[in-house]
């Protein structure tokens, strides 16, 4: 048998391959949804999906250690004592890759006692006398003992594990001199670092190849020891014991009894829908597209694979690597044939249909309408008298599944095509699915849950390889999206999803088409005048320290403050020593020096002026701005702002005042109206807990804080001083955010001893307080989420995490998930309630913004009653919570007056 005819076994180790892939991919670019790190796995695949396709075993398996310890460590106890800790960023990854090669089915093997490496050599030693091709992969040098006439060695190369040289008999003879058998004596005499094997001093590389070349093993070599001259010899003979220890370490046995021989690790069919199930989990998306095409090779060359779990014999090849589900052909379709088509694939309006909005430059040019089994593309000209159907459609109430719905809800308007119906959103239910997660645009979405590809044209091609996707393939994909989403959301979660997110949808984009009217004199006054006290604080800062410096470089202010100032150090990273606002910030309090105020005071200069320039270009023709609301961009499901962002703009100092009083009425109105909450937290946090004393005091009408702090501190409410009042209002918001005695005592500026009494006093007052805030955490660790009041869950993998600062954050994190969830969620029902009731009562007042727990309307003449009714009692009425929701509201002719 020639050696073309001979079957290939090929065996892997599966920890140093990923090891290796581990450090050769970065860490920070390979995180799947839930925050595991996956780049080691990723390398893995890559590396064998390569070596499957060039090589083509026909038997193959990978072989891992089960943990450090074998019979090798209780021989010697300092076995590979030197290596450190698994990185935390690998814990998680093993099991995860056993799982992605169980559904490729590719037998994995372990074994009690023993090291991958003995399960190798077992292996190739049983493939080498049994006739086969043996290929063994690893980075571990001590599998060069295992080459023979029948077995190669792929040892990855210093850049990872993208390549790999190959070692045979002529190979490690041309490397080292020596037969591959010999390697083991070569190893024993020198060490080897990694494995903590001390070998014998002096002895280097050469010296042993010399040695092993001239007496031929090393137990010869010891033999002839005294014949071996100077300080080496001498070494030698005094440390012979150390060169019989490791060449008993570094033996790898050949007769480890296994669940498997060569014979039974014949190809098996790849699993496609299993692995698609894995991948999907992983976020493999290219890969996916690798796996299925290995599998096509294999039934293309005689081999059978996998795609539905049955067996498909490679003249089926061709039909199997369908998608899941056949993709329709696309219709163009207007008039008549349109509203007729309609009318029939969604039951006269009572199904859903998947809708996509094309658009060029910006403008609506089609769109693109599917049921399961047809798709439409509409192609859009405004003014068209024959776009009737079309446009009923879309104002009328039947359900429409869309992708990033706000988008295409603006777009439509601004085309003059109003929508209603939106009765699914894949953007917002993956999103509750995964609150943590970042958004996808649709072909990720339909990898990551599909595990399918679209194709799709390169940007940067002048004419592209291929065609744009149709949009309405696109909504044929967001329909089956919405399914497979649907079938996954928890019952709260879709209750959140159906009442609360996809409602609130029209009423954001009503809001960010509106805009609020802003004064740009205002804020071009302020600019000018932040632009010369931060040019003013710069040159005396300069004084202070004779000679200019980049007061944003990192590196030149560690060279000022710790080289030529020689101030204390601040918390150590990558370039040195910190210069963050939060350390700087400490160093002034406990070592002030004029430079450092000055620096600081430059900072916060800088920063306004670089809010200020945001919201300058913010400013529409219209001398609006409008921002653009994210209902995912946060994990609690608070509203984000964005282009410009609202939210950043400081409340309690005089810039941030004057700031907000270029936010303006505009011209057709009377005021504008403020209304937000007063401690919504603190409130939801004593109805979730159910302390009588917080209850007390929030039904009572009293100050939370001067109610709090009488009974921490002994004293009738009246006499709780302003200091007492701050100490228990930091100490109360903190412990919903996990707040530790040393952060608080940091925050206060108070000893630490202090800081843990002022706890340990409030929590012997208020223990349900404590007791809640313990039960939160203790029930994440057992569901793996926490829940709002209203249903909304938060998934926390990481309370399990072995990596303690990991765990440590999601602790804090769940601490205050359901606070700060049930907050959003109810600013959120507010919204939909005061939105409800204007459209009802046809009122012209109009809400024009939210920034954390308030919101700000435009009063039209004469409603500023009705629309205050309206404000406070859907406001304090939605939810019912065992303390009242206490609602403030303020006018005034611009933001700042209309404070409360």
């Amino acid at each position: 048998m020639t050696d073309n005819e001979k079957p290939t076994l090929m065996v892997i180790d599966g920890h140093s391959l990923a090891f290796r892939a581990f450090y050769a991919l970065p860490v920070d670019s390979f995180v799947n949804r839930e925050g595991q790190h996956t780049n080691a796995i990723h390398g893995f695949i890559a590396m064998l999906i390569n070596l499957l396709s060039n090589e083509k075993p026909t038997h193959l398996a990978v072989a891992f250690d089960i943990s450090r310890y074998s019979f090798r460590t209780r021989e010697y106890p300092e076995y590979k004592g030197t290596r450190g800790e698994t990185p935390p960023e690998f814990v998680g990854q093993i099991p995860l890759l056993e799982e992605a090669l169980k559904a490729m089915n590719i037998p994995t093997i372990s074994k009690e006692d023993y090291e991958a490496d003995d399960i190798l050599a077992t292996l190739a030693s049983q493939g080498s006398a049994d006739g086969y091709n043996v290929y063994v992969v690893s980075g571990d040098r001590d599998a060069i003992q295992m080459i023979d006439d029948n077995v190669t060695l792929l040892y990855p190369n210093a850049r990872g594990v993208s390549e790999l040289k190959r070692y045979d008999r002529d190979t490690v003879h041309e490397r080292y001199g020596i037969e591959p058998h010999q390697y083991p004596d070569i190893a024993a005499l020198v060490g080897e670092t990694s494995d903590n094997l001390i070998g014998i001093d002096k002895v280097g590389e050469k010296t042993a190849v010399k040695w092993i070349v001239q007496y031929g093993s090393l137990d010869e070599v010891l033999a002839h020891s005294h014949e071996i001259k100077g300080v080496v010899g001498e070494k030698l003979r005094e440390q012979s014991d150390r060169a019989i220890r490791n060449r008993k370490l570094n033996h790898l046995l050949t007769d480890v009894e296994l669940p498997y021989g060569p014979g039974d690790l014949a190809r098996k069919p790849i699993n496609i829908p299993a692995v698609r199930e894995v991948f999907d989990k992983l976020q493999f998306r290219t890969l996916l597209e690798r796996v299925i095409k290995i599998a096509a090779a294999d039934g293309a060359s005689g081999a059978e694979w996998a795609s539905t779990g049955d067996v498909i014999e490679a003249d089926d090849t061709e039909s199997s690597l369908q998608l899941d589900d056949e993709v329709p052909v696309v219709r163009t379709l207007v008039d008549e044939e349109l509203a007729k088509w309609l009318a029939t694939v969604s039951a006269d309006g009572t199904l859903p249909l998947g809708l996509r909005v094309e658009l060029s430059d910006g403008d609506v040019v089609g769109l693109g309408i599917a049921s399961a089994t047809e798709s439409a593309y509409v192609p859009w000209t405004s003014g068209r008298p024959d776009y009737t159907a079309l446009e009923t459609w879309l104002a009328g109430d039947s359900p429409k599944y869309l992708h990033h719905s706000k988008r295409e809800l603006k777009a439509l308007r601004q085309a003059g095509l109003p929508m209603n119906g939106i009765a699914f959103d894949t953007t917002l239910a993956a999103w509750l699915l995964k609150p943590g997660g970042k958004g996808e645009d649709l072909a990720a979405q339909v990898y990551s849950y599909l595990g399918e590809t679209l194709s799709q044209a390169d940007p940067n091609q002048l004419v592209p390889d291929v065609e744009p996707l149709s949009p309405a393939t696109e909504a044929w994909y967001v329909l089956r999206l919405a399914d497979y989403l649907a079938e996954r959301l928890d019952d709260g979660s879709r209750q959140v999803l159906d009442t609360i997110e996809l409602p609130l949808v029209p009423v954001l984009e009503a809001m960010e088409a509106t805009g609020i009217s802003v004064n740009a004199q205002v804020l071009s006054s302020i600019n000018t005048e932040l632009t010369e006290s931060a040019s003013e604080l710069a040159s005396r800062a300069y004084a202070e320290i004779g000679h200019e410096v980049n007061l944003g470089s990192p590196k030149q202010l560690q060279q000022v403050l710790f080289e030529e100032l020689g101030m204390p150090k601040t918390r150590a990273n990558k370039t040195g020593f910190s210069t963050d606002a939060a350390s700087l910030a400490d160093l002034q309090d406990s070592a002030p020096h004029p430079f450092l105020g000055l620096l600081l005071q430059h900072r916060d200069a800088s920063k306004l002026k670089q809010i200020i320039e945001t919201l300058e270009r913010g400013i529409a023709a219209d001398n609006r701005i409008h921002t653009t609301y994210d209902q995912t961009g946060t994990s609690t499901g608070r509203i984000s702002s964005n282009d410009p962002n609202l939210q950043n703009i400081p409340v309690k100092t005089e810039i941030g005042r004057r700031i907000r009083s270029s936010f303006e009425k505009g011209p057709q109105f009377s005021t504008l109206l403020t209304a937000d909450y007063s401690q919504i937290e603190m409130r939801i946090m004593a109805h979730l807990s159910g302390d009588e004393g917080l209850i007390e005091a929030f039904n009572g009408g009293e100050d939370l804080h001067r109610f709090v702090g009488a009974r921490i501190f002994h004293v009738e409410p009246a006499e709780v001083s302003p200091i007492m009042r701050t100490k228990v209002k930091a100490m109360s918001y903190g412990l919903a955010y996990g707040l530790s005695a040393f952060g608080l005592s940091k925050q206060l500026r108070i000893d630490t001893a202090e800081a843990k009494q002022l706890m340990t006093d409030y929590f012997a007052r208020f223990g349900a307080v404590r007791e809640y805030l313990r039960n939160v955490v203790e029930q994440a660790r057992v569901d793996g989420y926490t829940e709002t009041i209203f249903g909304r869950r938060r998934p926390f993998g990481d309370l399990a995490s072995k990596n303690r600062v990991l765990r440590e954050n999601a602790e804090r994190a769940a601490l205050n998930a359901p606070i700060q969830g049930s907050a959003a969620d109810i600013l959120k029902i507010a919204m939909l309630g005061v939105d409800d009731d204007l459209r009802r009562e046809k009122l012209e007042s109009r809400m024009l913004m939210q920034v954390h727990d308030e919101l700000v309307f435009e009063v039209a003449d004469g409603e500023l009653d009705r629309l205050t009714e309206i404000v406070r009692t859907r406001m304090g009425g939605a939810a019912d919570l065992r303390v009242p929701l206490s609602v403030q509201v303020g006018i005034g002719s611009n933001w700042d007056q209309a404070a409360h």
